[in-house]
């Protein structure tokens, strides 16, 4: 095992690094504290050859480059104070109605204007016995993007030697506040060589959350047993495109016990033989396959992302959760501590 640290530029003042863990089997992740985000993560195949399996970029600029930010897919980076929409970026929270800011035509979305993916984090490297990883520690204040309370966060990443990345989430506030935290990474297993349509998938849900028509979920579920939206079994992510040619972009809720740590999906690539399985203590999953990705972003090596050519599974409380009733988790209190742990486990 073992970490590098190297100077990957400034924002806003502040110097950013480039953190690299590299395991004993040819897995090799770049993860900066511009966001807390995962730029690169590389994986051999089953014949040795290695590939980056996810989007993201060699320099710090491709992430404020004009393409970028105009399409704002989120690459790799930590979602904060709250993953998802907010529909129309209002909540109450003890009896008090907030009014967040607006970033997604009436609604919030992941955090609003300058979330947790815009923010340079605090960094420590971690180098222990069969791990390697980086903790990393920001603020927000009170009133930040108009959200109640004062909120200390902590997000470690570790990569360790079975072929397992974890992110593990921590947070505490000083008035009761919405928190849900993911990250938001594009993976394609087959190394962008083509889209992800023909991986295979497995989903271990029941429902899925049904949004409204602007795609805020108000708390209608729907049973996915017998529909197309059903991948209990694994098959290919193409089968759903047969009946909604946009493909997914659906809030899975788990069939796991509430807040238990267990897995909860598998994706799996032919091709290249690679496999990832997803474990969770999350209550569900916002599963997207890239819908809105500009085909015109790619790596500077000139990897091309775009349109299904990858996906994301961000493990998170209900989106919108504040304004569903019942939905677990979603407003956190003074006197609790916010703990939730995903770890993404790699296989060719």
């Amino acid at each position: 095992m073992k970490i590098t640290t190297t100077p990957f530029g400034q924002v806003d003042g502040r110097p950013v690094e480039l953190y690299t863990f590299k395991n004993n089997h040819g897995i090799t992740v770049k993860i900066t504290n511009y966001g807390g985000t995962i730029t690169s993560l590389v994986m051999p195949d089953k014949n040795g050859l290695t590939t980056d399996i996810v989007c993201g970029y060699e320099k710090l600029d491709g992430y404020f480059s004009q393409e970028y930010k105009d399409n704002a897919p989120y690459f790799g980076c930590i979602i904060g104070r709250y993953a998802g929409r907010i529909k129309d970026a209002r909540f109450i929270v003890d009896n008090k109605e907030f009014k967040v800011t607006t970033n997604n035509g009436p609604h919030h979305l992941h955090g609003g204007i300058k979330g947790f993916d815009k923010r340079v984090w605090d960094a420590e490297t971690i180098d222990e016995a069969g791990s390697v990883g980086v903790k990393l520690t920001l603020i927000s204040a009170d009133g930040e993007e108009n959200y109640p309370g004062n909120l200390k966060v902590k997000v470690i990443y570790r990569l360790n030697n079975d072929n397992e990345l974890s992110v593990e989430y921590y947070a505490e506030t000083d008035k009761a506040t919405p928190v849900s935290l993911t990250n938001h990474t594009y993976f394609n297993l087959n190394g962008f060589q083509e889209k992800v349509l023909n991986h295979k998938a497995r989903i271990i849900a029941d429902k899925f959350l049904v949004p409204d028509e602007t795609g805020v979920p108000l708390g209608e579920e729907q049973i996915i047993h017998g529909t197309v939206w059903d991948y209990n079994e694994t098959r290919p992510i193409s089968d759903a495109f047969a009946e909604e040619p946009k493909g997914f972009e659906h809030y899975y809720v788990f069939s796991k016990p509430l807040r238990s740590f267990e897995k909860v999906a598998e994706f799996t690539e032919e091709k290249s033989g690679r496999t990832m399985k997803v474990f969770s203590s999350e209550p569900g999953m916002l599963f997207y396959t890239g819908l809105y990705t500009s085909d015109n972003l790619q790596r500077e090596t000139g990897t091309r992302f775009g349109q299904f050519k990858a996906f994301c599974c961000e493990t998170s409380k209900y989106p919108n959760g504040p304004n569903i009733e019942g939905a677990p988790d979603s407003v956190l209190q003074p006197n609790e501590q916010y703990q939730s742990k995903t770890v993404f486990k790699l296989e060719w």
